[in-house]
């Protein structure tokens, strides 16, 4: 399986803008041979908390059809990140496509502090299977708590999907902690993180992935748009500037 992380600049709270950005990452993706593609935490609206409210959508939004037809068109899983409307509040999430299945929605389970006053958790436990292999979604925060991987692990995870909107700290945490859980799951770790404004900081990007011997086998800068590929079969590797 062909892992790409999708390092993007959203442009804050303007969903068509970034679906287009999505769009073309897509493509590029499928050109390289990608079998899933992985973008940042609320990538479709940039990590706007503020703007959740208004920005919330519906899994079924038709805006995102496009995304079901690229992902029957080039037999991929795609996974994008967007607020939701859930029973208790706006969610933070993950919706998946792949090919000609429903698209799936996770909600991040564990909030940080300052999340509380604009999101509501999720419930939820979910992997996704694409191409005989077990995928387990996490979003930000909550990848960095040692009984999410945990959780996933016993799933049955082979590849643990971190969608984040990380600071130049985060960015720090995530290098100590995901080579860690990497090694003690034998998980593949795919991060992939935005670059540019995410609220009240700026996102410092270094997305990235790690193999099951918790060895980090690619990176992309801190400030530009990249894809980060990864072959779980032939351990191969490259970063390609977004275009």
């Amino acid at each position: 399986m062909k892992l790409i992380a999708a390092q993007i600049r959203p442009v804050p709270g303007d969903c068509e803008a970034n679906i287009a950005k999505h769009m073309a990452a897509i493509q590029q993706a499928a050109n390289l041979g990608a079998n899933l593609v992985l973008f940042p935490e609320l990538s479709l609206t940039g990590y706007e908390p503020r703007l959740a409210d208004t920005l919330a959508m519906d899994t079924s939004d038709s805006r995102l059809d496009e995304f079901q037809q690229l992902s029957d068109r080039y037999g991929m899983l795609i996974a994008v990140g967007a607020p939701t409307q859930g029973r208790e509040g706006i969610e933070i999430s993950m919706i998946s496509f792949q090919p000609g299945q429903p698209r799936t929605c996770y909600s991040k389970q564990l909030l940080h502090a300052d999340e509380l006053p604009f999101f509501a958790a999720g419930s939820r436990k979910l992997v996704l299977n694409h191409a005989d292999v077990v995928l387990a979604p996490a979003i930000c925060y909550e990848s960095l708590q040692p009984s999410h991987a945990q959780e996933a692990a016993q799933s049955g995870a082979q590849v643990y999907l971190a969608s984040v909107a990380k600071s130049e700290r985060g960015t720090a945490l995530a290098n100590e902690h995901y080579p860690m859980i990497a090694k003690k799951h034998s998980m593949t770790v795919l991060m992939a993180n935005c670059v540019g404004a995410a609220d009240d900081c700026v996102a410092a990007g270094c997305s990235a992935v790690w193999n099951r011997q918790g060895e980090i086998v690619c990176s992309a800068d801190a400030v530009q748009e990249a894809l980060v590929a990864y072959d779980m079969q032939t351990g191969e590797a490259s970063i390609f500037s977004l275009v």
